[in-house]
């Protein structure tokens, strides 16, 4: 099977600041089958002529203008089943200790990468994993990142790690609105913008439980808190 993977992160500035921040830092990740994908883009385009909803999709946009719009956007995640997912995980800063990473924070960004892809990367399965391309980060460590999962996996078959601008890939978009939802529940985010906490709400309707850290058996909408104590 042909799977493609569209990552994002929220908060990544947690990882440099020198300000002391109750909060963590999620890289979020939207999986599915490749085979669905002009079916995905083209049911997306639909939501997007039926609400004049033509910007970028983002959690920051989300507002009771674009509300029905973001919550259609839910049923159409839901719709696919297994065989549209979600894995985010959240770190802690203040739990990292750098010098395991040879004080490079960059480094150690896509080392948790790599504990996000790595749980979900079955054998004789063939990926395509696509980031937000950012301005400021070194391309080399994607390539790092891409010899590391292919080394790890051997019966999978990682055909691509690719940063591409997000303004671009409307999954990379659909990733960026999920991560969104996850962080604002893990971070314990009080939103004023009712929109925004009605999504909430109705994601956990689908769900059938608030989000939260889950187990590992969580299929659907996965949140990894990873724990560094041992480290």
């Amino acid at each position: 099977m042909k799977l493609n993977v569209y990552c994002d992160e929220t908060l990544p500035d947690l990882f440099t600041t020198k300000n002391s921040v109750d909060k963590k830092l999620l890289i979020g990740s939207l999986w599915l089958e490749d085979a669905l994908l002009n079916d995905v883009k083209n049911k997306i385009k639909t939501l997007r002529n039926k609400y004049n909803c033509w910007g970028e999709i983002k959690w920051a946009k989300v507002s009771k203008s674009k509300e029905l719009f973001y919550l259609e956007l839910i049923d159409l995640f839901f719709s696919y089943g297994m065989q549209m997912r979600f894995r985010c995980i959240a770190i802690d800063p203040k739990q990292i200790n750098w010098s395991f990473h040879g004080n490079d924070k960059e480094l150690g960004f896509y080392k948790f990468y790599y504990f996000l892809l790595k749980h979900w990367i079955a054998d004789f399965n063939e990926y395509s994993i696509y980031c937000d391309a950012k301005v400021n980060r070194n391309l080399s460590r994607l390539k790092t990142l891409h010899q590391v999962l292919e080394n790890t996996n051997w019966n999978a078959n990682i055909n691509r790690v690719q940063a591409l601008p997000s303004n671009e890939v409307v999954l990379i978009q659909m990733s960026d609105f999920l991560l969104g939802i996850a962080s604002s529940k893990i971070n314990n985010i009080a939103h004023t913008n009712s929109s925004k906490t009605k999504i909430i709400e109705y994601v956990e309707n689908h769900l059938g439980h608030r989000i939260c850290p889950t187990s590992g058996s969580e299929n659907k909408f996965n949140v990894f808190n990873i724990q560094l104590g041992g480290w």
